[in-house]
């Protein structure tokens, strides 16, 4: 099993914070470091730097762990200027950068910038020309483009980044995993219950057969909050807090961790849940924190740590 540590920086963090806990998730042998690409925290301003510039840093800050983006929106930039910086920290990495690209979803970010987002069906109509725009402008397909929404002329662009994972993330049950079977070297998901996620898998590796791809070359991640403490009694107590932030009881807030398949538990319970996943195709996942970067607890992912690379 993979282990990413992935972060939400738009709730609060400033880069020295982010390089100072990617160097800690490198030396604790985590796999990769990813981070969102959000502008705001949902509709709230906070110390919010730009993914790919962050990434770019921890590049030549960084020795060994992969650099993950999950998920770049493509309604911030072009997809020539997407290939252009991912190429550029790629080479920059030594071969360490992952492309993580989506739709773009939170639409407070966008009214407030300013950035058009458009309806859900024509995002997705663009992410399947970025990503055939991308195959060509990273050196996976010869010819250039021409779509509806994006042109590439039949040039060489370089840096080349052909060996550069391409990750499609999302939680739809159709468009995102055809794309993720079509285009994607990782397909992505919060995590989510048995029968979903094998009809995503379905899905996806139905399309990457029509198109002649291998799917299993497809790795499958997910993005899980889990939760867990050193005992029964400890997990009660974080089950009833968090299950106060959100005005439930803590049964019911235990209920809903089960029906999202939420790993959750004794460090015991946990590594069950975990393995469960691991069979049903799961191979890397990412261990998801949604505190400000100055305020995450690196003890409880030390524990999941060692319970992942048990697996």
């Amino acid at each position: 099993m993979q282990i990413g540590l992935m972060v939400e920086p738009q709730v609060g963090g400033t880069y020295s914070q982010l390089l100072d806990l990617a160097l800690w998730a490198e030396a604790a042998g985590i796999d990769a470091f990813a981070r969102s690409d959000h502008y705001l925290n949902m509709d709230t301003s906070a110390h919010a730097t730009d993914a790919l510039a962050t990434l770019a840093g921890l590049a030549v800050a960084t020795s060994t762990i992969r650099l993950t983006v999950l998920v770049t929106p493509l309604t911030f930039r072009h997809p020539g200027v997407i290939a252009k910086t991912a190429a550029t920290i790629d080479e920059m990495s030594g071969g360490r950068f992952e492309l993580g690209i989506g739709t773009g979803w939170m639409e407070g970010e966008h009214e407030r910038f300013g950035i058009d987002l458009g309806l859900l069906g024509r995002r997705f109509d663009r992410l399947e020309e970025a990503l055939q725009y991308l195959w060509a402008a990273l050196g996976r397909s010869t010819g250039g483009f021409t779509g509806d929404h994006f042109v590439l002329a039949d040039i060489d662009v370089l840096p080349s980044a052909a060996s550069m994972p391409i990750i499609i993330g999302g939680g739809g049950m159709k468009r995102t995993p055809t794309l993720a079977g079509r285009y994607a070297d990782e397909y992505n998901m919060f995590v989510t219950d048995e029968e979903t996620l094998g009809k995503r898998l379905a899905m996806m590796r139905q399309a990457a057969t029509d198109t002649g791809r291998n799917p299993d070359d497809v790795l499958v991640s997910m993005v899980v909050n889990t939760l867990l403490g050193d005992t029964a009694s400890d997990v009660d107590d974080m089950l009833a807090a968090r299950a106060a932030e959100r005005d439930m009881t803590p049964a019911e807030y235990r209920t809903l961790l089960e029906a999202r398949n939420v790993p959750h538990g004794t460090p015991e319970k946990v590594a069950e849940q975990f393995a469960a996943l691991a069979a049903a195709g799961v191979g890397r996942i990412y261990l998801q924190e949604f505190d400000a970067l100055d305020a995450i607890d690196r003890a409880p992912l030390g524990t999941m740590v060692s319970i992942l690379r048990s697996l």
